[in-house]
């Protein structure tokens, strides 16, 4: 880094809160869903500082300036018997990409599986994203190509919690 700048990775806190809804619209404008990314301030200081998060953050510092996030929470594997790691977000704003920021979050995360005994830490990326695909590839990770992810969400989430998975079934 020039001119002595310190990267530091650390927990969120919950003055971090404006600038880590700012980097998750960034994000979002880069996977071409800025209109998806509704989450607010409040929404993240509820569930990353409330009484009992389930979700939470680290953040990479270049000398107090938040420069990239990674946002996760457990998940469990019932054929390990073990918790897992989920990685919901990894951003590094592109200007300052190339500081080892991205690394450092990674290696943090994967250093709370081997503390804490997680037998998975995973995370999804889209197809199209080679720089992304390209820097996973490098610290080898695996693709895993025969899952492809299933989501719920709006009428059909709605349709299903009531009874009536299919539209127009109202039997």
């Amino acid at each position: 880094m020039s001119g002595g700048a310190a990267l530091a990775v650390r927990p969120a806190r919950a003055d971090d809160v404006a600038d880590l809804v700012s980097l998750v619209r960034e994000l979002a404008a880069y996977e071409r869903a800025l209109e998806q990314a509704i989450a607010t301030e409040a929404d993240f200081t509820r569930d990353l500082f409330g009484p009992s998060p389930r979700v939470h953050a680290l953040v990479a510092d270049v000398d107090g300036t938040l420069i990239g996030y990674a946002i996760y929470f457990l998940n469990y594997s019932t054929w390990l018997g073990k918790h897992g790691l989920f990685l919901e977000d990894l951003y590094v704003r592109p200007a300052h990409r190339g500081l080892g920021a991205g690394t450092a979050l990674l290696r943090a995360l994967a250093q709370e599986c081997v503390d804490h005994g997680y037998g998975r830490f995973e995370w999804s990326v889209l197809d199209w994203n080679e720089p992304a695909l390209g820097f996973y590839r490098s610290l080898g990770a695996n693709a895993m190509d025969e899952w492809t992810v299933q989501r719920l969400t709006g009428d059909a989430l709605g349709r299903l919690a009531s009874g009536h998975p299919r539209a127009g079934d109202t039997t």
